[in-house]
């Protein structure tokens, strides 16, 4: 029985000790966790507490906030964050001795979610705690939660969730680095407030009537004073301080250690293993009064540990496991600051090239100040990234990095070729042999035995173990080294004084892997641990667990076994769910290249290469080939290729649904070398029965025999709501009626573990019929007008989720209207204004509710018709709940409506779709005939809804520019988001083309067609590289790509065979693994072919006509850029290629060569597991924000942040918004300091997880340079933005609407710091892009115009700026007219401007006239105050409010108070009149729809809009 543990800690950062959790041989006298059932399984930091009371995970973090420069245990893949201790598992989750709970503060119930926002609350009888003002703005984690990293440790992956694991055992070797010092600290540093998290079973509950029963206060506290920074509800805090243990390790000098009572000593073993002075030792134990303490208990368990304990570290002997794990961490500290695993893509390593802009941190504000002093600072960007630039030169996309200049320790160390120990050394201890090559380049020998380490006189060719002078014995290899090479010891101290200044964020293992696109030329240096690992079919930690191979469908199911009731205990299923899909996508990936590589045996080797299936690692992993004609009727291979991609997207939903007793099977797809293989779990017993025999709900031959079952008709039916699919009859083989309720290709399984188990999702949502003409059926005219259907590639087009959210949505707003509207007529009241009632009329409005009965939908409608919609509701739920009372007219009314919406039910709306409906093969009963036809129309309804309402919606927003997408990959997202296939990108185009407004479309449309052509030469990539072998992978490749981009004429392959000549030819290569296709077609592939090729695939695919013949045609017509090309191809097909400059347009030679060529990397789709608590809170925290209560969204945010980090560890998209939104109201709220903290932290995090270059982290860049300004780091402000137009002229090119914005944010810095001519060639170009994208009548044009008139203003061109203003009053005037005040602003400047040029005028006659004798009065001419420069920026950021003083600053926090009191006064009446709804709202609600489009930039990530 595993039971999960976990370790608590007092830590001081964000991620600081990242420590593994583990559980020892003691665990049976604990108690287990929440009881739970024999198989449960021990996910990520599990959750332990000691005896008798598990509370959540606690520890207390002390106040003072963390520099972010701290070091922190880096490589490890999980990090997870633990949250407060006062928490506990709330009432009565287990019978175990609960301390009281006291709930101090209401539960927020969001309206609109349902959901509670959990608030502040302790165990009772406690102090209560002010956190000073400075506490509460720890940058980390300011929240109520204490927080606290964990991880597993890990190599290769982090540690597993084994199901039947017997323990977590200590992992000691780490990943590149351990965790770290903790700054020593006084004992006396009050803990931060903590929360306590309920058991919120979420919308229920918390009823109203309990949360007015709820005692307010139990221990007599008073509320907050309105001055205090507290968060307004009192806070209470465990008083379970922290205090100091002194630590005696051999050699160095005793230091003190800040612990907490919670921590396990585990976790002062990976301090220890992180601290620079102790970083060398990973094999000891820690004993105090001479008694050895064991690794998995809690310190508050050892007896006579108290403040000032000494903690004696001693020296444990080695065993064959220990030494690896130690010579592995003293290789991942050897490169630990070397990128090379970054670039390429292992371990979960990615790059980030923050610090190279910052110069180091940006923590330290308060030591650099230059910019106030107006030091001179270099403002002169370089050349190409000024306005007007032609050139687009790559290698500043990755600039070199100083930290990686590569400090050499040692030239080589591996483990000798003498291993493994003969008998009779063994027995004398010896564990196993290693070989070092000094940077002196003295070659020596060592052995590590039981004892340590010594040097032995054993050479290349002669083997004696004997000990070699100077007889040294080290217990560590470092010390060992240290004493053989000074250049080590040199170079290692230096080496690890760096380490540990690195940001944490650069250094934590993401959860999945990011590749990069492009690497600089690297020296291949010798590495015997990653050597050892390519030679071991395991992956590189499961010497480390026990079981070894991992259980993957054992360990994906029992995940979703967890109990989750309540919070924490939904935290702990989803952070191990997570976990365990992170792991398994590690897994498929590394199994599927080894595939295609030809490394994996086939189980069925006498079949033909495309028929093979290969079990690795307890992964199935098939290719995308119509095997055995499964797909003919569907389009053969094309189908089975597609197939994969419908089947993730079908177990994504399911898995989203989550409904008990349903299993789906883990699934990557990976894109590999031209190939696609698809990883999935293996069902228990599944390999040893013939499928017929297993299947025994769903048809394994599409629709011909077909079974039903009872309990998965049960199952389903659950799923059937929320994924609107209609429960229905077919007819099988023999003509008899059998019930489904999913499409018939869905099979189910029952394993031999007796789980229920779906495969085969591919069709779990409807066809889409714009894509499958069928014989006889026509369809609606919106259809036909646009040229559909179209016949595509093969039968397997459905519809996405999102549309038929989209659709239902839609829907359920006509059926309101139309109820609406007969009630109406009934009463005989007049409608003003009829609503028009075409299915194919955008809605007036579209809310969004969670379910489509849901009573908000409609709601906005005005007037009479607003009452009639409330009636509708009303009588839609009386009907619904059928109790009789409503008369039979107003029954009709609903009846009509369901009727005309197509609802399946006549008393309630209900729109379900059937999947089977025009599936070759599938046949429905007789008596189902009126429900077909139904269905039939509502299929062809949905076609054209896409056609009618989502694609001109999509136009529409991106004019209004609510969405600005910035490459291929967010322009996609976009349409995905809208429902929009990307097969429809053709017609998106076409639509574009012939919109009124196309100039404002310019941008959409470029990057439109830069997709169309990418996908395109994609697909024929895929075919083009299937017929490549591997040794001319590189030299395909290049040619590739030259006939893809180069402007020369006629590129020549480079074949294979010319490096070597093989004497024996033709006698070879009968079975070959599917990636070693052994042909030279690829060879004669000439750039005009490829471009017909791309042509016809776009017609074909896209229906778009391109008008192109090579690819200096297209960047000439639709005014592409072939870098962009490169980007777009390169992260589509997975290739890496050099870094350098490459000549395109060079006629004379090509462009690539296959040095060029460095790798290529697999694409990978997987399942994206959600943190739903923590997106709900995010979510009350954005509505909060909108509504203008900064704080308590503020508080929000950060338990979103919690909870996030509690699920994903410290990485992921999510969480990137959330330090963003933070930082942003931090800024408004006037804190720089911590706005540029958390900045700081997204702009590493996006870069880390998105990539260096996405739109994203562009985005992010900008933010951090407005707060670098604020915090007058002048220099730093301007090398960010130039980095993010850098990058944005990269990904996009110039003429794009994000480049208005950031060409005014340069151009208003430049204008600050005096470099004036500079700031105009900005500004001007901001106004030309503004001008073209907004029209020259809009505001944002107006700016402009202001913002240049400053700038001839201060460089004395009156003219000009008076010019200029006039522009911009004309256009306020006409948009706002002459009382609004920004054109009275406006007309005062005007006046000001004149005057000045009139003084200066006169001056100038005056000089005229009397020489230069003249009195001439001295000339005020304005230099721009910091503050007004930061006022616009402000402006064109959309932040609409900056408290600049001090007293601002208090007022906004004596009213965040008087609300808190208002708050408590009307906490007992009815929630339904909300006290703050009577509030004035305070001025800083952020609007940031004018800098963050963000449903383009980071769809995955909810943003906030203004």
């Amino acid at each position: 029985m595993a039971w999960v543990w976990v370790c608590t800690s007092c830590c001081r950062q964000l991620a600081e000790a990242v420590l593994p959790t583990s559980t020892g041989v003691g665990a049976e006298e604990r108690t287990p966790l929440l009881g739970l059932a024999p198989a449960s399984l021990s996910p990520g930091p599990s959750i332990l507490r000691g005896p008798g009371t598990p509370s959540w995970a606690g520890f207390s973090c002390p106040p003072n906030g963390f520099a972010s420069s701290d070091p922190l245990f880096g490589g490890y893949k999980e990090i997870g964050l633990s949250t407060g201790s006062s928490s506990t598992w709330g009432p009565g989750a287990t019978g175990a001795s609960w301390p009281t709970a006291v709930l101090l503060a209401d539960l927020e119930q969001d309206a609109r979610q349902g959901e509670c926002a959990l608030p502040r609350a302790a165990p009772a009888g406690l102090a209560p705690l002010k956190p000073e003002a400075g506490q509460s703005s720890s940058p980390g984690l300011t929240s109520c939660m204490g927080a606290r990293i964990v991880a597993e440790a890990r190599t290769g992956d982090s540690g597993s969730a084994e199901p039947e694991l017997e323990s977590w055992l200590p992992r000691c070797h780490g990943g590149p680095e351990t965790p770290e010092p903790r700054r020593e600290q006084p004992p006396t540093a009050p803990a931060l407030p903590s929360v306590m998290l309920l058991n919120g079973d979420c919308p229920e509950s918390l009823k109203r009537e309990e949360r007015a029963a709820e005692p307010p206060r139990e221990n007599g506290l008073d509320e907050s004073e309105p001055g205090e920074e507290t968060t307004g509800q009192e806070v209470i805090v465990i008083q379970d301080t922290g205090f100091s243990v002194k630590i005696l390790a051999p050699g160095i000098e005793p230091f003190s250690l800040q612990v907490s009572p919670q921590e396990m000593v585990q976790e002062i073993h990976q301090v220890l293993m992180d601290r620079e002075d102790t970083c060398h030792r990973t094999c000891f134990s820690l004993h105090l009064d001479g008694n050895m303490l064991d690794h998995f208990s809690e310190l508050r368990s050892v007896e006579g540990l108290q403040e000032g304990s000494v903690l004696r570290v001693v020296e444990e002997p080695y065993t064959v496991r220990e030494a690896r794990i130690h010579v592995r961490h003293v290789r991942d500290l050897l490169k630990s600051l070397d990128p090379s695993d970054a670039f390429n893509g292992v371990d979960c390593n990615s790059l980030s090239f923050l610090s190279v802009f910052t110069d180091g941190d940006l923590g330290d504000s308060g030591k650099r100040k230059k910019g106030l002093e107006m030091d001179p600072i270099d403002c002169t960007p370089p050349e190409y990234i000024l306005p007007g630039s032609r050139e687009r030169p790559l290698c500043p996309l990755q600039p070199q990095n100083r930290d990686w200049k590569p400090l050499q320790c040692l030239k080589v160390l591996t483990m000798s070729g003498w291993n493994p120990p003969p008998g009779n050394r063994k027995m004398h201890g010896d564990l196993m042999y290693l070989f070092v090559i000094t940077a002196e380049d003295r070659q020596v020998s060592i052995t590590a035995s039981t004892r340590g380490f010594y040097l032995n006189q054993s050479t290349a060719y002669h083997f004696n173990p004997k000990p070699a002078s100077p007889r040294f014995l080290s217990h560590s290899l470092v010390e060992l080294l240290n004493q053989i090479s000074p250049t080590f010891k040199k170079n290692f101290a230096v080496l690890q004084k760096k380490r540990v200044q690195r940001h944490p964020f650069e250094r934590i293992a993401t959860p999945f892997q990011v590749y990069s696109w492009t690497a600089p030329q690297a020296e291949h240096a010798m590495d015997c641990v990653r050597a050892e690992d390519a030679y071991t079919s395991r992956l590189g930690y499961e010497e480390h667990i026990p079981g070894q191979t991992r259980d993957w469908n054992e360990e994906l199911q029992t995940t979703r076994e967890l109990p989750r009731k309540n919070l924490p205990e939904r935290l702990l299923r989803e952070r191990a769910i997570f976990k365990v899909h992170s792991d398994f996508t590690a897994a498929a990936t590394r199994g599927a290249m080894a595939v295609i590589d030809g490394n994996v045996m086939a189980i069925n080797p006498s079949e033909e290469t495309k028929m093979q299936m290969f079990i690795w690692n307890n992964i199935f992993f098939s290719l995308g080939f119509d095997v055995r004609d499964h797909y003919k009727d569907f389009g053969g291979d094309v189908a089975a290729y597609v197939a994969p991609t419908n089947d993730l997207n079908g177990v994504r939903t399911y898995n989203a649904v989550d409904v008990e007793g349903l299993y789906t099977l883990g699934t990557v797809v990976v894109d590999y070398r031209g190939y696609r293989v698809t990883a999935q779990s293996i069902i228990p017993g599944i390999l040893e029965r013939d499928q017929e025999q297993s299947v025994i709900y769903g048809s394994i031959d599409f629709g011909k025999t077909v079974m039903s079952h009872p309990r998965y008709l049960e199952l389903l039916e659950r799923t059937s709501r929320p994924l609107k699919i209609l429960r229905h009859r077919v007819l099988n083989d023999r003509g008899e009626e059998v019930e489904l309720c999913s499409s018939v290709e869905c099979k189910g399984i029952i394993g031999n573990d007796g789980r229920h188990y779906i495969l085969d999702l591919l069709r779990t949502f409807p066809p889409d019929l714009n894509f499958l003409p069928v014989p006889g059926e026509m369809l609606p005219e919106e259809c036909t007008r646009a040229g559909f259907p179209r016949a595509h590639r093969h039968k397997l087009c459905c519809l996405r989720q999102e549309l038929v959210d989209a659709f239902v949505e839609h829907r359920y707003l006509l059926f309101m209207k139309l109820a609406a509207l007969q009630l109406m007529q009934q009463k005989a009241s007049k409608m003003e204004n009829p609503t028009s009632l075409e299915n194919g009329d955008p809605p007036s409005s579209e809310p969004k509710p969670e379910d489509p009965l849901g009573p908000e939908a409609g709601s906005e409608e005005e007037g009479s018709s607003a009452s009639g919609l409330a009636k509708v509701k009303e009588l839609a739920e009386t009907i619904a709940s059928d109790d009789g009372t409503a008369d039979p007219r107003s029954r009709e009314v609903i009846r009509n409506a369901c009727k005309a919406v197509g609802s399946i039910s006549c008393t309630a709306f209900d729109v379900r779709f059937n999947p089977d409906i025009f599936s070759p093969g599938v046949r429905f009963p007789e008596s189902c005939q009126e429900e077909v036809r139904d269905q039939k129309q509502l299929l062809k309804d949905a076609a054209a809804f896409l056609l009618s309402c989502q694609i001109p919606g999509l136009v529409k927003d991106c004019i209004d520019h609510a969405v600005l997408p910035m490459d291929g990959a967010t322009l996609a997202e976009v349409m995905r988001q809208r429902g929009i296939n990307m097969r429809y990108l053709g017609k998106v185009l076409d639509l574009v083309l012939r919109s009124p407004a196309r100039e404002q479309l310019d941008h959409i449309y470029k990057i439109g067609i830069g997709e169309l052509i990418t996908r395109s030469a994609k697909h024929i990539f895929k075919t083009y590289l299937q017929g490549v072998e591997l040794s001319g992978l590189s030299a395909a490749i290049s040619h590739f790509l030259n006939c893809f981009l180069s402007s020369y004429p006629n590129p020549v392959a480079h074949l294979p065979a010319d490096e070597l000549i093989s004497k024996k030819r033709n006698r070879r290569r009968r079975n070959r693994p599917p990636g070693a296709a052994d042909n030279t077609a690829w060879a004669v592939m000439t750039p005009q072919e490829l471009w017909k090729n791309i042509c016809q695939e776009a017609k074909n695919y896209f229906g778009f006509s391109l008008e192109c013949e090579t690819v200096d045609q297209a960047v000439e017509t639709y005014g592409l850029q072939k870098i962009t090309l490169l980007r777009e191809i390169s992260l589509k097909t997975g290739i890496q290629i050099l870094l350098k400059e490459y000549s395109f347009d060079s006629r004379h030679k090509p462009a690539f060569t296959e040095e060029d060529v460095l790798n290529i990397f697999p694409v990978v789709k997987h399942v994206n597991p959600k943190a739903s608590d923590a997106f709900h809170f995010f979510q009350s925290g954005q509505a909060k924000v909108q509504q203008g209560f900064l704080k308590e969204g503020c508080e929000l945010i950060n338990e979103a942040l919690n909870l996030f980090n509690n699920v994903y560890g410290a990485m992921h998209v999510e969480i990137c918004a959330c330090l963003r939104l933070l930082a942003r109201l931090h800024y408004i709220m006037g804190d720089y300091a911590e706005a540029l903290s958390n900045q700081q932290k997204a702009v590493l995090m996006s870069e880390r997880v998105m990539g260096i270059e996405h739109p994203n982290t562009i985005q992010e860049y900008m933010h951090l340079a407005l707060y670098c300004f604020a915090s007058s780091q002048l220099s730093t402000a301007l090398s960010l933005l130039y980095r993010a137009r850098y990058l944005t002229l990269l990904v996009f090119g110039e003429d794009h609407p994000e480049m208005a914005l950031l060409d005014n944010n340069i151009g208003l810095v430049l204008h600050g710091v005096m470099e004036y001519d500079l700031s105009l060639r900005f500004l001007e170009n901001a106004l030309a892009v503004s001008t073209k994208y907004h029209g020259p009548k809009s505001l944002k044009v107006a700016l402009s115009h202001h913002l240049v008139a400053r700038v001839y203003e201060s460089k004395a061109e009156f003219r000009s700026a008076l010019q200029h203003e006039k522009e911009g009053y004309t256009i306020y005037k006409t948009q706002l007219g002459e009382d609004h005040e920004k054109t009275k602003e406006s007309s005062e400047y005007l006046k000001c401007l004149t005057q000045q040029a009139v003084a200066l005028q006169r001056t100038m006659n005056e000089i005229y006239r009397n020489g230069s004798s003249a009195n001439i009065p001295p000339l005020k001419f304005t230099a721009p105050s910091m503050a007004s420069v930061l006022e616009q920026l402000n402006v064109i950021n959309g932040i609409l409010f900056i408290p600049l003083s001090q007293k601002d600053l208090e007022n906004l926090k004596a009213e965040v108070a008087r609300r808190h009191q208002l708050q408590e006064a009307g906490k007992n009446r009815d929630k339904a009149e909300e006290p703050m709804a009577t509030e004035p709202e305070p001025a800083g609600v952020p609007e940031d729809s004018a800098s963050q489009p963000q449903a383009a930039k980071d769809p995955s990530s909810p943003g906030l809009q203004g």
